[in-house]
Order: C-alpha cells, then structure tokens, then sequence
C-alpha cells in the first residue's frame, strides 16, 4: 500500500524482520506503542516468532534500516499550491515561446473569475518580467488576474488585471517596485500576503500528497520554514495530522504570534527573522527582535555573505537561543568564525550544489563561488549542521541532498566547491537529528528511541555508494508504516 496509512492513529506495533542493522544482516526491529523495544542483531533473538495480537509484520529482505530522515527546511503550503500552479520555468519552460503557451493553456483551464498561478520563472526563459511583459505574453487572455513567482520564492510579477484586483498601486510598502513615475511595475518582493486570493485559502487535505511524496522519499519529519506561519497555518497543520493526511512529525517556525506547542507530532519552534538586503532593519533593531524572542530563539533567513554577517553579528550580541541561521549560502572563513563565535546552528540546503550549481557557476561572483553552500568547512569549525530542501524552491528528494553532499557536482557533472565534501555517513547524517534539535547527534535504530525509520532495499554497503531515493522500499513514523514501495 501506499499512502499516509498511519496518520491520525496512535502509536502502532511493528516487527520488522531479516534486515540490516549497523551493519549487522540478519537483524530484528521491534517496536512497541510508537517506539523501538528491542534490536536483535544478526538473528541473536532466536529467530522468527508469531506475531502478537494486532502486531503488523514487515519483511526486510535483507534492506538496510535508517533513521528516518528529517527534512529541517522546506514549505508544505507553497508545496501543495505547486500542484494546481503553471510551470514557467526550467526545466518545464525554457523559451518565451514555451512561456506564453504556457501561460495561455493556464489562462484557459482556469475557473471562470479564477486566478492563475505561476511558478519558477527564471530570468533565461524570456527576460525581466513585469506586468506589461505578462500581458503581452497572455495577448487575449490578459483579462484573466496572472501572478507568476520567481524561481527565488522572494519576488513575484502580477499582470494589469492582477494589479486592480489587488490594488497594488496603493500599497505604500518597499517592496512594491516602481517605475520612475511612480507606477507598479508589476513586480511584489516578499508580500506573499498580498497576493493571495480566495484560491489560495489553505485545506488540511491539500497536504495529502505532498506528505505522500515525501514518505516515499523515507522522509519522517520536516520543519515548515514560512515566515508567515501563525495560529491560522497551525491550527491546519494540526488538522492535517488529526485527519490522516500528513504522517510526518512537524516543527512550525514562524511569527511572534505562534502558539507554543513543545509536545506531541506537531510543535512549534524559532521565531522567523528575514534579513532581504534591499530592506534590511538597522543592526539595534535587529538585536532587539532577537532578545525579544527571548527562549524561543530565532531562525534568520540570510543568504548572501553580508546577510550571513550581519545575523552571526546580532546573535552574538544578543546572546540566547536556541538560534539557526538558516542557508547561509556564502560563507568565506571570516563568516565562519563568526558563525562559530555566536554559538547558532546552519541549516543549508546541500541539494543547490546539483540542482542549481551550473547557475551559480554562470551568475555567482567568482570570488564566492569557493564558499557557495559549504559543509566540511562548518563541520571542521566546530558548527552545528542540519540540512534541508528549501522545497518546493529546492529539489524536495533528499537523496538529491545527500548525493550533493557527498560529490560537490553540479548536474552538468561540475565541480563545485570540492573541499566540501563529506563521507556518505556525515551527509546522510545531517538529515537524521531530531527536528527540535537540528544539527545534534543523528538518530540511531536502537531501542528506546522513536519509531521513525526508512527502510531500503539494500544493505547500506551498496546503498552509500548509489544514494538514491529509488532505494527507498518503506517508511514508518511512530511504529506505524506510512508508505510502501508499490512493488
């Protein structure tokens, strides 16, 4: 079967049987109320037994059994809109002809009065696009409302029609691009909360098959990054769980307004800091948001070395915690000491390396490429490291990751910051810490610890050297399965 399967229900019983453990063939995972009670390790247990009443048996075949893995940044709301939104980008999109054929289809199989809504534009399919470029592009269909995101997450391009709905021209806000007589451009940077209508209004079940996805990859917990997130985006997490729609453990970062919840498969983490270096706060103001966070601590979204400095700045004078700096995409050693000196944990996405490394190598300031996403040089400094997908804005697999991780190529086959690389162990391992504590010890399959797992369909001697989600035959959170290879 595939599917959530064991959300929503209490914590199951399960015996796993004939797999790899540590390294030892032959082993037996038993799991009691939600937890792992017992690992027989190459057959010492004595052998096969009769299941006990409402126990569910696994067979192995030999497979090897992780820890699941935990996703430490990504987006489930921007996941799920990704399913009914028109790709207007690479790889899907490369030309302006693609584009505007794209765009049109979109335009017409909307509702009547419905919205249509872009995603992954990328400046190489047809430019710099504004709202007379999107209405040009929809010819007869520019009377539909088109709002098209970049590639980025941060910016998004609104046609005419789009703009009067909104009353963009309106909103005095620093993130409405202007043209020299005052007029929207059509380009919004960070107002996601100004472009919603009613067909983004958010259901529990539309995080169905987003978490399907993910437990196919072996993914057992992931942590929402979305600065938006308040009691709203809580309370429908909740109700995803609650309705068996998503399986997976959740940690929500967020607003100053989000509920507290420090138990159960749904909690609640650091206040969300966005540092955007065309409206960056002054540097008091930034210590204050951070003190006035107080135990909760902050995760501040920083990417560019100058973002990076200013956040490991501010931390160290603030002091507190627990802190994440999350990417922290360019990081020379001089921002790594001061990462290391304030004590914050990096979050980053090892996945960039080869889903977007050729990019970087054309766009990058040559005198960053060398410290683009880097991960033996955090691990050497003493730094605790985590990693995420940023998805639906990075690859979402995070086999992608830990292959990345592990080679430093990009998809083209290029080398991208090579002195990065880790062991395969050390890669998967930063997808394996809990999600309240990203960048601790990596979760073992021992007894006494959570029943999260990800079974493969090879010992882990072969596994390490193909590092592919294709591997991945089961996946259990809290000792109920919640996806099963189809084959």
């Amino acid at each position: 079967m595939t599917g959530p399967g064991g959300a929503g229900l209490p914590p199951g019983d399960l015996t796993i049987a004939n797999v790899e453990v540590d390294g030892r063939p032959g082993s037996t995972v038993r799991i009691e109320a939600g937890r792992i009670v017992q690992v027989d390790r190459g057959g010492t247990g004595g052998g096969p037994r009769a299941p006990r009443r409402g126990e569910e048996m696994v067979e192995g075949h030999g497979g090897a059994v992780l820890a699941g893995l935990r996703d430490h940044h990504l987006h489930l709301w921007s996941m799920a809109a990704r399913r009914s939104s028109v790709p207007c980008g690479p790889p899907e999109v490369t030309t302006t002809a693609g584009l505007r054929n794209a765009l049109r289809a979109g335009a017409r199989g909307a509702l009547p009065g419905g919205w249509v809504r872009g995603y992954g534009y990328d400046e190489s399919v047809a430019g710099p696009l504004t709202a007379a470029a999107l209405d040009v592009l929809l010819g007869p269909d520019s009377d539909r409302p088109v709002r098209v995101q970049h590639r980025s997450g941060h910016a998004w391009v609104l046609n005419g029609r789009a703009l009067r709905e909104l009353g963009i021209d309106r909103l005095g806000h620093p993130g409405v691009e202007r043209s020299p007589d005052g007029s929207p451009t059509g380009v919004l940077f960070d107002l996601d909360a100004f472009v919603r209508d009613g067909s983004d209004a958010p259901e529990a079940s539309a995080l169905g098959p987003v978490g399907e996805t993910l437990a196919g990859y072996g993914v057992t917990g992931v942590t929402d990054a979305s600065p938006g997130n308040g009691p709203a985006e809580l309370e429908l997490v909740e109700a995803a769980r609650r309705g068996g729609h998503l399986a997976q453990r959740v940690l929500l970062l967020g607003g100053s307004d989000l509920p507290a919840r420090h138990s159960g498969p749904v909690r609640t983490g650091q206040v969300k800091v966005m540092l955007i270096e065309r409206d960056l706060p002054p540097y008091d103001e930034l210590v204050a948001t951070i003190r006035g966070a107080g135990a909760r601590g902050v995760a501040v979204h920083c990417v560019t070395r100058e973002t990076v400095v200013l956040a490991a700045s501010a931390l160290a004078a603030a002091g507190g915690g627990p802190h994440r700096l999350e990417h922290a995409s360019v990081a020379p050693p001089e921002v790594v000491d001061l990462v290391r000196a304030c004590g914050a944990t990096v979050v980053t996405q090892p996945g960039f390396a080869e889903a977007s490394g050729d990019r970087y190598l054309r766009e990058v300031e040559p005198r960053d490429v060398p410290w683009l996403y880097r991960l033996r040089a955090w691990v050497r400094a003493g730094v605790p490291l985590a990693a995420g997908s940023d998805a639906p804005f990075g690859p979402a697999d995070p086999w992608v990751g830990i292959r990345a991780a592990v080679h430093r190529r990009t998809a083209g086959g290029r080398p991208l910051g090579p002195d990065e690389r880790l062991s395969p162990e050390e890669a998967l391992g930063l997808y394996q810490a809990t999600l309240t504590d990203p960048g601790g010890l990596p979760q073992r399959v021992v007894p006494g610890a959570p029943a999260d797992l990800c079974l493969l369909g090879a010992p882990w001697h072969q596994a390490r050297h193909e590092l592919d989600s294709a591997l991945v035959r089961g996946t259990v959170t809290e000792g109920r399965v919640i996806w099963r290879h189809p084959g």
